[in-house]
């Protein structure tokens, strides 16, 4: 289950402005109930090293400048609707502007996505890939609520997570599909059972309300913000809530804000297949022999029985574990979110040809958020607890059935995997809140939206409607005519080039600019 696709049922989302609740309106509406919270001030101090939960490893390393990052909580109401009841913390990561104080527009926000990516943990890993756009601002980024150590949503534990993820996810007949169901139940169970007060609170809602809350505290008068894959869910919410408040804005990995949960795991299948049959014509088209298959469709026909085949007899993985369908399938998934991770699929397919699924299942981990030493970060929890609460449709087995068939026209090696991931919450004890996310947001200022065409977990279709459904005069599209998850660190000079340009002096690219 792709997190930073966000396979929608884990995947791609949907949530609403929740209008019928008189706390959340648009604009100046929306804003200033806050109370103390709004004037609280921030003990920033020098990082500690990531917990479990946020994906643990070492503290991160001081600036190539020599100064260090800096982390700090920032409390929030538990409940958006009861703002003087209980708090949580939202734990903030920032590195200051490397420019003159003179220069420095103020704070820029990054949501690296998931939902369920811990931004404390993943912006010190990217840091140089913004150094530019630190000569101007504070680069910031954030936990979300239900994230790492923002009242991290906790659901299983490591054991049951390595038995979770070596099921077989694409069920066969009726006692597989019961035993899907049920080990579906038993994970949403211990979400309800481990985070039960916090379930209700994860909307992405509620987080776009925490980033204007972050706004005000930061002390910047506009929230600048860059946002990839689900943070430009995130990102286009608070456009919605808050239009008067964005300041200079980019989307990049772009959610496509009109589908529903399903239209959402209908495309993501179609996008991985793209980006699949992208994968095999570049290996096929090597100087060197394709080490897993002579054409695209013999690559790809070998995937598929490889699958089949580890279906029935899984192959030795990363000891004591053994890889299976689903964690092979998961593997192949992760590989496709970047193009220098191809080298790195065709390693690992000619491996478990030859019965070895070691780095197949390595990559599978990854996606997973498993550590070396077998701990898991809350991703998976947050992941879940997120999509569950925004996603409204709740799928039943009869559903998935009746659209296999489509499913696997889509993509003979995602497809059915992706249609069974709408089962995802299954007796999920908290409602979802609308069929798909409000992102209008007239009189809001131009957001920059940035569109892949090989993105196989946000289909580059998604970026038009984003565009769309922003409104006019505030979405401006951009075409990357690339491959992977994402376009601005994929070091196009083009890319950098209008990102760039706009979050530092303002100026917006040409719509509908190609780079390529």
């Amino acid at each position: 289950m792709p997190h930073c696709a966000r396979p929608r049922a884990v995947a791609v989302t949907a949530i609403a402005a929740l209008l019928s609740l008189t706390a959340v309106g648009c604009g100046d509406d929306a804003q200033g109930d806050e109370g103390d919270l709004a004037t609280q001030k921030l003990s920033w101090k020098t990082c500690e090293a990531p917990s479990e939960s946020q994906g643990g490893g070492t503290a991160p390393s001081p600036l190539p400048d020599g100064d260090v990052w800096q982390c700090a909580t920032m409390k929030a109401p538990l409940d958006w609707d009861e703002t003087d009841g209980d708090t949580i913390g939202i734990a903030l990561i920032r590195a200051r502007s490397s420019g003159p104080e003179s220069e420095r527009i103020g704070s820029l926000v990054f949501n690296f996505g998931g939902p369920g990516l811990s931004g404390v943990k993943t912006l010190p890993s990217f840091g140089e890939d913004y150094a530019k756009l630190r000569t101007r601002y504070d680069l910031v980024s954030f936990d979300p609520r239900g994230v790492g150590r923002s009242a991290g949503i906790e659901c299983e534990d490591d054991e049951a997570l390595d038995e979770y993820f070596q099921q077989d996810m694409t069920p066969d007949d009726a006692s597989e599909r019961t035993e899907f169901l049920d080990n579906t139940r038993t994970f949403n169970s211990a979400c309800e059972d481990n985070s039960g007060k916090t379930l209700p609170h994860v909307p992405t809602t509620d987080a776009a309300r925490d980033m204007d809350l972050m706004r005000r505290v930061l002390g910047d008068d506009e929230l600048h913000y860059f946002g990839f894959s689900y943070g430009t869910e995130l990102g286009g919410v608070y456009a919605h809530l808050f239009p008067e408040n964005v300041g200079r804005a980019v989307f990049d990995a772009v959610v496509d804000p009109t589908q529903t949960s399903e239209q959402g795991s209908l495309a993501q299948a179609k996008g991985f297949q793209r980006a699949l049959d992208n994968y095999a014509r570049d290996c096929v088209s090597q100087v060197a022999e394709c080490p897993v298959g002579d054409t695209e469709q013999d690559v790809e026909d070998r995937i598929v029985k490889l699958l089949e085949d580890l279906d029935r007899k899984p192959i030795t993985g990363v000891f004591p574990r053994d890889l299976t369908e689903s964690e092979a399938r998961n593997g192949i998934a992760q590989a496709l979110y970047s193009q220098d991770l191809w080298q790195y699929l065709t390693e690992g397919l000619d491996q478990a040809y030859d019965g070895d699924g070691q780095v197949l299942m390595l990559l599978s981990d990854s996606l997973n958020g498993r550590s070396e030493n077998g701990e898991y970060s809350n991703i998976s929890a947050a992941n879940v607890s997120i999509n569950c609460a925004d996603d409204k449709p709740r799928y039943t087995t009869e559903d998935v059935e009746e659209r296999l068939a489509e499913f696997r026209a889509a993509s003979p090696v995602f497809g059915e995997w992706l249609a069974w991931a709408m089962l995802s919450c299954t007796d999920w004890a908290v409602a979802g809140a609308a069929d798909h996310p409000d992102v209008r947001a007239p009189g809001s200022a131009p957001i920059l939206v940035i569109g892949n065409t090989g993105d196989p977990a946000t289909p580059y279709e998604g970026a038009r409607r984003m565009v769309e459904a922003l409104g006019p005069g505030v979405g401006v599209g951009l075409t990357y005519e690339g491959q992977g998850h994402g376009a601005y660190r994929s070091g196009d000079a083009c890319v950098r080039a209008a990102v760039d340009g706009y979050l530092l002096t303002g100026k917006v690219p040409k719509a509908d600019t190609v780079c390529s």
